[in-house]
Order: C-alpha cells, then structure tokens, then sequence
C-alpha cells in the first residue's frame, strides 16, 4: 500500500466520521432541563442594620442571663461603650465582665461534647438567630472535636464578638 492511498483512506474515514458524528437535534422551543431555579444567599444576607450600643448590650444580656437589663444599667454600659476608641476592645471588656458574674446560662463542657451538633444549632438560634447551615455544623463539630479546651465560654464568646451579631 502507498502513501497516497493511505492518506485517501484516513481522509475517507474522517470525512463519513464527520457525516455521521452526533448531529444537533431540531427541537421545538427551548431545552427543558427540569431544574427548578433556586435563589441562593449568605445565611446572614437579611441582616443590614448594625445595632446600636444599646441594642447590642440588652441582646447581650438577654442572651447570657436571659432576663433584661435595666434602662439605667443599658445607659450606662453603652457609655462605656461610647467613651473608649476601639468599639471592639470595649465589646471584649463587657462581655468578659458579663461572663465572669453569676447567673449566665450555659451548658457546661460535658453537655456541649456529649451533643455537640444540638450546641451548635441551639448556640447559632440563641446568638444570630438562624439555623446553621450543614457546613457551620460540620466546621464547629470537627474543631470543637479536635480541641479539647473549647468550652462553652469560648464558644459563646466568639458568638458575641462575630461580625454577624452586630447586625440585625
């Protein structure tokens, strides 16, 4: 066989390959892909108002102790708030102030490790007032898992300071 048949015959081959390949099928309108549309947001996506020193130090307490603060007590806290330059520092300082008095509500560390993903959801209700998705479960229950230390008191202090609390 010579080079030119050769050639004649690959060129055969891909020419009726061509022909006969997958061909665009005429369909009447457009594809149906069955797919329902979902509208996909951040789990935090509704909330846009950042509270005020007051509104954040009531929640605060309400979410700690679960009982209100005085209108007196509020003033006075958001004061302090409002007389220090660094808004978080001063956040850290009531917060520490809150979980050192007596009577804040909270599981102790043997009831947050023996139910972990229930502490997860009951802490995202309790803090940021939302579900968590699968994922933040997933997160928090392998890294308190991982680390020992983790307690509750962490836990909620890192609720306290996250970004999303300060937003209602």
């Amino acid at each position: 066989m010579n080079m030119r048949t050769l050639i004649n015959i690959l060129l055969l081959v891909v020419l009726s390959f061509s022909f006969e390949s997958c061909k665009r099928e005429e369909e009447k309108g457009d594809p149906q892909y069955l797919v329902n549309p979902v509208t996909s947001l951040p789990p935090n996506a509704g909330k846009l108002k950042l509270k005020t020193n007051q509104q954040y130090v009531a929640i605060l307490h309400a979410n700690l102790f679960q009982v209100a603060l005085s209108a007196n007590q509020i003033f006075e806290i958001s004061q302090c708030i409002e007389s220090v330059g660094d808004k978080e520092i001063a956040r850290e300082v009531i917060i520490s102030n809150f979980m050192n008095e007596p009577g804040v509500i909270m599981p102790s560390a043997a009831e947050m490790r023996a139910d972990i993903r229930t502490f997860i959801i009951d802490t995202y209700q309790r803090f940021l007032v939302r579900n968590p998705t699968e994922a933040e479960i997933e997160y928090f229950k392998n890294y308190i898992s991982a680390n020992p230390n983790v307690t509750p008191e962490l836990v909620y202090f890192s609720f306290s300071l996250a970004n999303e609390y300060l937003y209602y």
